[in-house]
């Protein structure tokens, strides 16, 4: 794979080049602002919305159309973040001159002639000691025809008390973000945060089972922390960062460390952004009203700390890919397979046709590893309101699924269903999301444990792993430009496992391995459980990408083993800048 990639990145350059820009992080604002746009109608309907993160050059799009419509002053305000957002981007498209909704012209500028551009739209302020801000967006920023730069720091500062701790909960979090391009033909993007965290007693004790800690991976503890004085804090650093290229105008080729999510919903059945980055090369073709998409990653095949690190962790490979139609603006259709192996640190080379399904790879090859194949499709059936559905499929037979019904442990499956109505009730940016999803027993994992749908302990789909029923509600209102109010409530039946006894629940457990059902299999066995988990945050926009928020999260668990019942009461207020709030929904 490594001869492969070099050759790839040696050539690229030479190759005819269209702009597509760097990728939003995961968690951005501008993804929920594209996507309540385009679910009320009034976006181009081209993005194909469940694959993300986006391309800033998409959003880009998007915004020329977006610009001269009636927008609501919601609306409005959220374009013009947009717009300074994406400054970098706007000031390399060609020249162009549009009208809005309210007659008034917005000329798309270039290059050095930025400093003509209207101050209202681009939301210019005078610049802090001549050289930053001179956007909001950026701390500095470099802006010439055939090269951009910019750079931003990252500040993630919480505290607060957990009723079930003694000590502090704190999260403090210090970084930089850096992205440019050069000749509209190569992008990159890198970022690091490094961080010290004292969890809640929920985290934690998911952290102490798995070795890893969610969205980071590696870490080191106990560490002490002078500011918050404690011994027992975490200590770990994550980072993102890639380079990408366009072949021609629609195919685009990215490659470095991070995180995908596909799927319309709060969660995804089929790849999310929940677990730790990984390196990736990423394809994308994108033409008429398909865009297919390749992944080819390397992940870890357990925790660092696994083996107290003292060596290498051994490596597992993933290929994925997604096809997305949308025969119109307002309905969209998905395919997914992937598959997940491990060859001695060696990618299997037939793995990297894009086209070939899986299952015929494997039959050819005659080393069956862990296949999982998916659906998922959306609607927008009236403006404002979405419908959404996800269908993942591990392994099943037909005649025991569907003629005999008799719930045999090998039929794993999972299904999402779920619904978005923007501006609620007609109150402008009052969101709503209601969602179900539901895993049954052994998905995701697989005879072979090296083959689980895993990365770094920590599942690449829904955090729950398997063996659950959950119910989500979430809402966010902006009554103001700068005041936000976010809330989240979520509920979850599971079964847990035992020692020694295999009930489906650890995806990371093979599942040949003490496994207590062949027949009879239902979602809940084992340790029965449930869980409540009710989050709610008032934040205040201080500045572009910075907030001041007051948090209170509940979260109570209960267990048919007392043992394992936990209960959570966290109060807590945070500074961020730059970076997307962490959610430990789980």
């Amino acid at each position: 794979m490594k001869k492969i990639i070099l050759t790839t990145l040696i050539l690229l350059p030479f190759l005819p080049v269209f702009s597509q820009g760097t990728l939003l992080s995961p968690g951005h604002p501008a993804h929920d602002i594209i996507n309540r746009l385009y679910i009320k109608g009034l976006s181009t309907g081209d993005l194909h919305a469940e694959i993300k993160p986006y391309w800033r050059q998409d959003l880009i799009t998007e915004m020329q159309g977006l610009d001269t419509q009636a927008l609501t002053k919601g609306d409005r305000w959220d374009l013009s973040y947009l717009q300074a957002d994406n400054h970098s981007y706007l000031t390399h498209l060609p020249a162009d001159t549009t009208s809005n909704a309210s007659g008034s012209q917005i000329v798309w500028i270039t290059g050095d002639d930025q400093a003509e551009g209207n101050p209202k739209y681009y939301g210019f302020k005078k610049p802090l000691l001549k050289y930053f801000y001179s956007n909001p967006a950026y701390l500095f920023e470099v802006n010439r025809p055939a090269f951009f730069f910019n750079v931003n720091p990252i500040l993630d500062a919480r505290v607060g008390k957990d009723t079930g701790s003694e000590d502090l909960i704190f999260n403090n979090g210090r970084g930089l973000e850096l992205q440019g391009g050069i000749d509209n033909k190569i992008f990159f993007y890198t970022n690091i945060l490094e961080t010290q965290s004292y969890f809640p007693s929920y985290v934690a004790e998911r952290v102490q089972a798995n070795k890893s800690i969610p969205g980071a991976g590696l870490y080191k503890f106990p560490t002490r922390s002078r500011i918050f004085g404690t011994e027992s804090a975490y200590d770990y650093l994550v980072s993102e960062g890639y380079i990408g290229f366009n072949v021609t105008k629609h195919v685009g080729v990215q490659l470095g460390h991070g995180r995908n999510f596909i799927g319309n919903g709060y969660r995804s059945l089929l790849l999310s952004d929940f677990g730790s980055n990984y390196f990736f090369l990423k394809l994308n073709w994108r033409v008429w009203k398909l865009h297919f998409q390749n992944i080819f990653a390397e992940l870890a095949l357990q925790s660092g700390l696994d083996d107290n690190g003292d060596r290498l962790v051994p490596k597992k490979y993933m290929a994925a890919h997604y096809l997305s139609f949308k025969p119109t603006r307002n309905l969209s259709f998905g395919f997914f397979e992937s598959v997940v192996f491990a060859r001695n640190n060696q990618f299997e080379l037939q793995y990297l046709n894009p086209v070939i399904l899986y299952r015929t790879v494997e039959q050819f090859l005659g080393s069956p590893d862990n296949v999982v194949i998916g659906l998922n499709a959306s609607w927008n059936i009236l403006n404002g309101i979405q419908l959404y559905s996800q269908l993942l499929l591990d392994e099943f037979k037909f005649d025991q699924l569907i003629l005999e019904g008799n719930k045999w442990w090998g039929n794993k499956y999972g299904v999402q269903a779920g619904f978005k109505y923007i501006d609620a009730f007609g109150v402008d940016h009052l969101d709503l999301q209601a969602e179900i999803n539901f895993v049954r027993p052994y998905t995701y994992s697989h005879r072979d444990s090296s083959a689980s749908y895993s990365h770094y302990n920590q599942p690449l789909a829904h955090p729950n792993g398997a063996n659950f029923k959950e119910y989500l509600f979430r809402f966010q209102y902006r009554p103001f430009p700068k005041w936000s109010i976010h809330g989240r409530i979520i509920m979850n039946q599971f079964g847990e496992d035992e020692e020694n006894a295999n009930w489906g629940s650890n995806i990371l457990t093979p599942s040949s391995q003490d496994r207590q059902v062949d027949d009879g299999s239902v979602i809940g066995q084992g340790i029965r459980g449930e869980s409540l988990l009710a989050g709610l945050e008032l934040r205040y926009h201080i500045w572009h990408n910075m907030s001041l928020e007051l948090e209170y999260l509940y979260r109570n668990k209960t267990s048919a083993l007392p043992e394992r019942s936990l209960l959570t009461s966290y109060l807590g207020v945070g500074l961020r800048m730059n970076v997307a709030h962490r959610y430990d929904d789980y």
